[in-house]
């Protein structure tokens, strides 16, 4: 990856355009340490999260902190900031003189007092209050009878002219856009004047541009002397922002590498163990449509949960990815295609038939496999056996059931030969689905989905919460049922993945859809934002209308 310029040091963040991104693998960084995990452990029951792990950080250092799924990133960090208590192990933290002191374990105070500070995944907001009051919740003392925020907003307006993290402070946090409420996330932990930041997937429901942004805001912060931890699967922006890495594997570090020594391929080896296999993209032609939208419109709440005339064409042989920031509409098309959501308007045709009424049952007897984006409340009935699961959505079929009696014994011979041929590992097909991991989970509604060949798949979000081999086994089989002449709908909020494996790309905001034209990544990170208009189409024919 081609190094990023480094910005002057005397320019205000806020002053500069997404474009203008740092590359914080050369930014030069001091070797004082201010943070030393030494030992940490952690153990649930019968399962190690964290094993003997220890950690280093430095002044004005971002470390990215990466691991497949169930590693023990997130554990390790909820240690250090005192959601969990470890088994064993220490923390040293450097006081404002550098000298490093024990950490009281297992109190949050007690990290927000030595400067720690975490962001969250998932944010931790009130949507009624005003970023204001978000920012400053939990910081004031108890028994207050009059608040005067006017030296809250001037301290929290100087922080954001020194880190260009700008945010409307008196408007409601649910009227503001996602990358908004990720800087008053931010804005909260540097109110507290925290001097290390943990950061679990920052940019996880950002656009491109919005992660470009964020990271030019910790560059300028790092040099104030900002140490950063940053959790995150994306390793396009590992490489470009980190300057070193620390892997975990099955809750034990197995290695460190400075980011300017490292590699894709070198990263996923520490992360898995292994080569990830390739799954390169062939040209196909398109075939016949197997999905139309015509003027489809859903009625939602709001306009991240509804559609407005919508219009597009998928073909036999084709992936079309969903491009957009998270509560855009993909819910609502979701539901559509799933059966799940009934439209206000419009027609919809599946193999050139029209749906005259939407329900899963006609969607699924159309020829429709989906894989929700919410396996646990969608995709299993968690009650039920892996067996049952496998075979949930064919229960009159004639291989499954006669006169209304289940077949068991070819139902279970079933589920044997799918976790076989799809590495679904529990404590058995006879076990409750809800006994599986949530990896395991995926496989099977995968299982279920690919041995029907069905001609439409709804593919939401397929790769979330699952490791780079699993991912890669996913995109696999999505490529494999594109060859044997299905359409899919690959709705994502991962950029890259969709470049990778999508033939057109159609980008969903606030409810309307429209065809990229273009596999450019800033121009899509734009649109997904509302602040650009579509190339025309690279292919004509088929797309949206």
């Amino acid at each position: 990856m081609p190094c990023r310029p480094v910005r002057p040091p005397d320019a205000p963040a806020f002053l500069l355009s997404s474009k203008m991104t740092v590359d914080l693998t050369v930014t030069q960084t001091t070797q004082t340490k201010v943070l030393s995990l030494s030992g940490l452990s952690k153990r649930f029951g019968s399962v190690i999260a964290n094993d003997v792990i220890d950690l280093d950080l430095h002044q004005g250092e971002v470390l990215a902190l990466l691991g497949e799924n169930g590693a023990g990133k997130t554990t390790l960090m909820n240690m250090l900031f005192g959601h969990y208590l470890p088994d064993a192990g220490t923390v040293e933290v450097a006081d404002e003189g550098g000298q490093m002191q024990a950490l009281s374990l297992g109190h949050p105070q007690a990290a927000l007092a030595a400067g720690i500070g975490m962001v969250h995944q998932h944010f931790a907001l009130a949507e009624n209050l005003s970023a204001l009051n978000n920012i400053v919740l939990g910081s004031e003392r108890l028994g207050r009878w009059r608040r005067d925020l006017r030296a809250a907003r001037a301290k929290i307006e100087q922080i954001m002219q020194r880190t260009g993290l700008v945010v409307t402070l008196d408007t409601p946090v649910g009227r503001l856009s996602v990358g908004e409420r990720q800087r008053v996330e931010i804005l909260k932990a540097l109110y507290r004047d925290v001097r290390i930041l943990v950061l679990d997937e920052p940019t996880a429901v950002l656009t491109p541009q919005e992660a470009d942004t964020l990271f030019d805001n910790i560059g300028a912060m790092t040099r104030e002397g900002l140490s950063v931890i940053f959790i995150s699967h994306k390793l396009r922006e590992v490489l470009a922002f980190s300057q070193r890495i620390a892997v975990l594997r099955h809750g034990k570090k197995v290695g460190e590498i400075a980011t300017a020594d490292a590699d894709e391929r070198i990263i996923a080896r520490m992360m898995v163990g292994a080569d990830t296999p390739e799954t390169p993209r062939t040209d196909m032609t398109a075939g016949a449509p197997v999905l139309e939208l015509e003027g489809v419109s859903v009625t939602g709440r709001s306009k991240r949960d509804s559609l407005v005339g919508a219009s597009l064409t998928l073909n036999a042989h084709e992936i079309l990815g969903i491009a957009g920031v998270s509560g855009n509409g993909q819910s609502a098309l979701a539901g559509l295609i799933s059966g799940l959501t009934k439209p206000s308007a419009g027609t919809i045709r599946i193999g050139g038939a029209d749906i005259a009424t939407v329900t899963p049952a006609n969607m699924i007897k159309a020829g429709v496999g989906r894989i929700p984006e919410d396996r646990h409340h969608d995709g299993i009935v968690g009650a039920m056996s892996v067996a049952e699961n496998m075979v949930i959505e064919r229960l009159n079929s004639a291989e499954v059931s006669r006169a209304g009696f289940l077949k068991k014994d070819a139902i279970k011979a079933n589920a044997e030969t799918l976790s076989r041929n799809y590495d679904v590992r529990g404590p058995g097909v006879d076990a409750r689905a809800r006994l599986l991991s949530g990896g395991n989970i995926q496989k099977l509604i995968l299982a279920r989905v690919f041995e029907q060949t069905p001609q439409l798949i709804l593919a939401n979000q397929p790769t979330r919460g699952l490791d780079m081999l699993a991912a890669s086994e996913v995109a696999r089989r999505l490529l494999e049922a594109r060859e044997t002449g299905a359409g899919i709908v690959l709705i994502s909020e991962d950029l890259d993945e969709i470049l990778s494996l999508a033939d057109r790309v159609v980008v969903i905001h606030d409810g309307e859809m429209v065809e990229a034209g273009t596999r450019d990544r800033e121009v899509i990170g734009l649109m997904m934002a509302g602040e650009a208009t579509p190339h025309e189409p690279q292919q004509s024919g088929a797309g949206t209308k």
